[in-house]
């Protein structure tokens, strides 16, 4: 095997081995993320080194998880200096069973990964930097680049989220029956909100959108009966389908309305729509299940005049009996306009308006622009367009208003 096709296959593996293995390391060094990580590393490099010379081992991800194993005992042997620490370990060392010997042989700890990153005790910018780190395997840097903050920032938030997890006792563990529930959306939340970060006009942050759709995969297969996992990764490919068609050749962002439905990707859209039949036959729709039919429906529509907007309008208010929300409510009134015309939608957007919950959100007075020029209410509506103007938080966002307050 060639240096080329081995780093090729590793990076298969690393890809959806790293967090299986460093969940493993965490658990065999009591806890110690870092260590397990290096080792992890250390492992990984090892095989770079050596499996061009002496070809792939059978079983890949097994020969990786005791070449990290291997590390971590050398690590922890020279660097302790604590007679009872030695003991210790070396009583470990001798329980430790025979080195794997088979892929399938390897506990599969990354559900308990999962939810220890993603742990309450943790605030969000934590979870989500440590997630990525110990989860999808990015580097520091990776992800600074990816959240626009040096890469010492994002090294200091992932050394106290790791030290949170040491102070606090987290465990390694999925949460008792009994608390699953409440636990479950938290999770959900963090990778839906990596989606979303790497979901915007800028290609630097798409890495984040593909790990947080490999990290839903990973979830719902490890959670079968788990509608909401199900619909949450149907809601990201349904979306993800789209990507193709949201930027034109210049680099401008295209509307859904506009969008050339030839280049989604329907085979993706075909994927999601089957996961999400499937979560809904457990008759425990959620709010990720909720908008993934809506996102279906969007999908599945041959022009934007063509698409079932009463059902979407149905779909809205269903979500917002079980997650309201300022967005929802946005939402449903831009479905309301085009399933009964804007006179009906604009008092429900004043009310929004008139509440200041959206205030700084740029899209809540697009809409409202878009509500008045339908109308003809054309001085109101340039208003409403240059305030949108001030609060849009992208050049690509900027540049998309602009075309409309000129173009008149």
């Amino acid at each position: 095997m060639t240096s080329e096709s081995a780093s090729e296959f590793i990076a298969g593996i690393y890809a959806d081995g790293w967090s299986r293995i460093v969940a493993t390391m965490i658990r065999f060094t009591g806890g110690d993320w870092d260590l397990a990580e290096e080792c992890a590393q250390d492992a990984f490099t090892q095989a770079l080194r050596t499996w061009p010379a002496d070809g792939v081992p059978r079983q890949p991800l097994a020969w990786l998880t005791a070449a990290a194993r291997n590390r971590a005992v050398d690590r922890m042997r020279r660097a302790s200096t604590e007679s009872a620490k030695i003991r210790a370990w070396a009583a470990m060392e001798q329980q430790q069973p025979v080195p794997y010997t088979r892929d399938s042989e390897i506990p599969d700890e990354r559900l308990e990964l999962v939810f220890t990153c993603c742990h309450p005790a943790l605030n969000l910018d934590a979870q989500v930097a440590l997630t990525l780190r110990a989860l999808a395997g990015m580097s520091t840097a990776d992800i600074a680049r990816a959240f626009l903050v040096p890469e010492r920032t994002m090294g200091q938030r992932i050394f106290r989220a790791k030290q949170k997890v040491a102070h606090a006792v987290i465990p390694l563990r999925v949460p008792p029956a009994h608390l699953l529930p409440e636990r479950l959306p938290g999770v959900l939340h963090v990778l839906y909100l990596l989606y979303n970060e790497g979901y915007g006009d800028q290609e630097h942050k798409a890495q984040l959108s593909r790990e947080a759709i490999r990290l839903a995969r990973v979830l719902a297969a490890l959670m079968p009966d788990e509608p909401e996992a199900h619909g949450m990764l149907a809601l990201m490919l349904l979306h993800d389908a789209r990507r193709p068609s949201r930027v034109d050749a210049g680099g401008e962002l295209v509307t859904l309305r506009d969008q050339d439905r030839s280049r989604w990707d329907r085979d993706q859209i075909a994927e999601g729509g089957a996961i999400l039949e499937r979560a809904l036959r457990r008759r425990r729709a959620g709010p990720f299940q909720i908008q993934a039919a809506i996102a279906a429906c969007h999908a599945t529509a041959p022009s934007a005049a063509q698409t079932d907007w009463p059902q979407i309008v149905g779909l809205y208010e269903q979500l917002a009996r079980i997650a309201p929300s300022a967005i929802v409510d946005l939402n449903h009134a831009v479905a309301l306009s085009m399933a009964q015309g804007p006179e009906a939608a604009l008092p429900l957007v004043d009310a929004i308006v008139e509440s200041g919950r959206l205030d700084g959100y740029y899209l809540l007075h697009a809409t409202r622009a878009d509500l008045l020029d339908r109308l003809g209410r054309t001085a109101e509506a340039d208003a409403c367009l240059r305030t949108a103007l001030a609060l849009a938080p992208t050049e690509a966002e900027r540049r998309l208003l602009n075309q409309r307050l000129t173009a008149r």
